[in-house]
């Protein structure tokens, strides 16, 4: 199965010319995020046996990707004697190995933070899963309390109490590990951003700070699934000079705008395309859930920036945007997504 990598998707940027002090440390640091925050292997002493499968996932997904049998030799070996390593270390010799120049340092990095990653997006997919299971879970911690209350049998404490502090603390413990994550990556000046499961490229930081932070978290639902995949999409294309990355921005405000109405009922099924759905939310029925300002700007956005790249142009010149203009449209639609869902 083909897996998305911070290495494939970046080979044409180059971001590193040298490797020094600063990216050895980043290395590093980022490595022990992943094996002390993420999957420690060690657990009271003990091999973990579901930390071994998700190292061992992990190392699978990137060695097949960078065409490797193996990301770092499996096994120590002396003249005598060969063992076993943990695949906590073999990933470790891997990440925080000495560069030495046998291929570029531009490749050597992005490697070792398709690593980081790719530990990152397998621990956020592993707790959505959770989440989602999170309320089956609350429900049978209720019918086997009043099971226990017919048969007389008390606890001390709630169970359903218990579970949901316990799912918050995985919660919270992954985002500390994200926020530290990216501070790492500031520090170490590689204007990156990990979020919902992938790297990419944050050159502003005030943007950053303003309007992907919060973006980014509001996305994570599952609801928001195609608006997160397009705007990645969008990104991706700015970052790689690839071709009209306004029209997947547009295509995450589009959905954005169409499952809020589909949410709210308002959606009434004879709708042709973005403007009937934004007529939707300035409706009486909607109760104005935007002004005619807002809804006379928003389709001029779609006029303007989206329907010009959406449709072929025929004998007319190719629509092209700025790279000011492209941000802009970006930004734009991210600053509209997270307002419109803001207020659902």
């Amino acid at each position: 199965m083909l897996t998305d990598i911070f290495a494939d998707r970046y080979i044409s940027i180059p971001m590193w010319e040298t490797f020094g002090e600063v990216e050895r440390r980043f290395l590093v640091q980022g490595f022990r995020i992943v094996s002390e925050q993420l999957y420690p292997y060690y657990i009271a002493g003990n091999e973990s046996a579901h930390a071994k499968a998700r190292w061992t996932a992990i190392h699978d997904k990137l060695s097949m990707e960078l065409g490797l049998s193996e990301l770092a030799p499996k096994y120590y070996v002396s003249a005598t004697s060969a063992s076993t390593k943990s695949m906590n270390q073999v990933c470790k010799d891997f990440v925080c190995a000495k560069f030495e120049g046998s291929a570029s340092v531009d490749r050597f990095m992005k490697e070792r933070i398709s690593f980081i990653e790719l530990a990152f997006r397998e621990k956020e997919e592993e707790l959505n899963k959770k989440n989602l299971d999170l309320p089956m879970q609350l429900v049978a911690a209720k019918l086997q309390a009043k099971s226990n209350e017919y048969r007389g049998m008390r606890f001390p404490g709630n169970r359903e109490d218990g579970i949901k502090a316990y799912n918050e603390s995985l919660n919270s413990s992954f985002r500390a590990a994200v926020a530290e994550l990216n501070e790492r990556l500031r520090q170490a000046g590689c204007n990156l951003n990990y979020h919902n499961g992938f790297i990419q490229i944050s050159d502003d930081e005030l943007v950053e700070k303003q309007i992907e932070k919060e973006f980014w978290s509001i996305t994570k639902d599952a609801l928001w699934k195609n608006v997160d995949i397009d705007m990645k999409e969008a990104i991706d294309l700015r970052d790689s000079n690839g071709r009209d990355p306004s029209y997947y921005a547009a295509k995450a405000l589009e959905s954005t705008i169409k499952i809020i109405s589909d949410q709210k009922g308002w959606t009434r099924g004879g709708e042709k395309g973005a403007h009937n759905y934004i007529d939707n939310l300035s409706s009486k029925k909607s109760g104005k859930f935007i002004d005619d300002w807002e809804r006379d700007a928003l389709k001029s956005f779609f006029t303007s920036v989206r329907n010009p790249f959406g449709h072929g142009p025929g004998s007319e010149k190719m629509p092209k945007l700025t790279p000011q203009q492209t941000n802009w449209a970006i930004e734009t639609c991210m600053s509209w997504i997270k307002n419109l869902i803001k207020r659902m």
